[in-house]
């Protein structure tokens, strides 16, 4: 769930990305350089709840 809704780093990956993507006057090198740290923040942050919150246990 989490992998499906970060979707910063291009602006086809949502439909308010594409929206402003032109209007706004933004190049596709603009949502990288701002999306990849936020999808790598999202990731860890994910990670990290999920291992808090359902630790590994042996069976």
């Amino acid at each position: 769930m989490m992998a499906a809704s970060a979707s910063f780093a291009t602006p086809i990956g949502y439909q308010t990305n594409l929206m402003v993507y032109g209007p706004g006057g933004y190049r596709f090198a603009d949502f990288l350089k701002v999306g990849l740290p936020m999808n790598a923040l999202i990731a860890v942050v994910t990670l990290a709840v999920l291992i808090i919150g359902w630790p590994l246990q042996a069976a």
